[in-house]
């Protein structure tokens, strides 16, 4: 992958010398930080705050494939991944740690391309970069990001706090990462079988960039304060729409109505869907990774959300014992079940 390019052997570096070449240019930027990296620890300081930690493991092979997968925006989505559990508790992100494990195979000037992508985020983000780690792996990359934020007491949301009649709400359009994971993994198949054939993904830049470089929805947390509505219960869609409201309903002791016809799809996500026989929906509903924000709020605030922009209401919480359900467009009810992607499935 790199053969063609000047090349710094990371052993030439040392582990200390690379962590010092790669922060040697940190800036901080939050007040809530009083050491970054430097120490054995970083310093953190939340006055008056509740503080809240998220950590994600991204492993090569698992979660990414570097044969389509740029590593500038490999780091910049290991930043995304995590900002968006903050964000899913209604709290503002404010550092992350960063730690990597890598093979003898990536030069210095891969890590480079990996953390201007990591730099990128957090810069975007307004978030400090305060400490991590690097070590070798002989299992491939291995990237671990744990992010920090704080929220006031009152603000935290939770996933249990869904009430009976509350609205169940969506931000953006679902779907789209998974289809376009699906369009680069047969493009990589073409390229093993020709590597003279180049990619075919002309008119589809928004599915692909759902799947490489998604976007934490903190505009959405930030537009939801400014019209004073706190969400009852919230989660972030990482394994799939069906899943996570599942989670909010076990948690919450509720069941669900979700409206198959209210469901977020964006015109991209749907035409190539069903260009791979898939059902746009099952996408949306399963494929994960879109990194939207699901939440509940009450029936009283419909008047304050029903027109904005980018927000979908797509069904409402019920008694348990009415279970969860996706009542189809066809008006038929079928009880919802999680087929999103679980870390721990056997390969067939």
């Amino acid at each position: 992958m790199f053969e063609n390019q000047d090349r710094t052997h990371l052993e030439d570096l040392g582990e200390f010398g690379l962590i010092n070449h790669l922060t040697k240019n940190i800036k901080l930027g939050q007040a809530s930080t009083i050491k970054g990296v430097g120490d054995d620890a970083a310093v953190l300081s939340f006055e008056g705050k509740k503080t809240l930690i998220s950590t994600d493991l991204l492993l090569e092979g698992i979660h990414f494939d570097l044969a389509y997968t740029p590593l500038k925006h490999l780091g910049y989505k290991a930043i995304q991944v995590n900002l968006s559990d903050i964000y899913a508790m209604n709290g503002t992100a404010s550092q992350v740690t960063v730690s990597i494990g890598m093979s003898s195979k990536f030069p210095l000037e891969a890590i480079e391309e990996l953390y201007q992508g990591i730099y990128i985020a957090c810069e975007k983000y307004n978030v400090d970069l305060v400490g991590g780690d690097t070590t070798s792996s002989k299992q491939g990359l291995v990237i671990s990001v744990t992010s920090i934020g704080y929220a006031d007491e009152a603000d935290v949301v939770y996933r249990n706090g869904a009430g009976e009649g509350d609205l169940i709400c969506v931000s953006g359009d679902l779907g789209g990462a998974y289809t376009g994971l699906q369009l680069l993994e047969r493009e990589k198949l073409v390229y093993l079988e020709n590597p003279n054939i180049q990619p075919d993904l002309e008119g589809k830049d928004y599915i692909v960039e759902r799947q490489l470089k998604p976007e934490a929805r903190r505009d959405i947390v930030e537009l939801l304060k400014s019209i004073e509505v706190k969400p009852t219960a919230m989660i972030d869609i990482s394994d799939g729409l069906a899943s996570e409201i599942l989670h909010i309903c076990k948690q919450s002791d509720k069941g669900c109505n979700l409206y198959e016809e209210k469901i977020p799809l964006d015109p991209m996500t749907y035409e190539t869907a069903r260009e791979f026989n898939l059902d746009p929906t099952v996408c949306a509903l399963s494929g994960g990774e879109d990194y939207e924000l699901l939440f509940t709020v009450k029936q009283s605030d419909y008047d304050k959300i029903k027109f904005k922009m980018d927000i979908t209401i797509i069904g409402h919480i019920t008694e348990a014992s009415a279970g969860c359900n996706l009542v189809t467009t066809s008006g038929n009810s079928h009880p919802l079940k999680a087929q999103g992607w679980n870390a721990f499935k056997k390969s067939e």
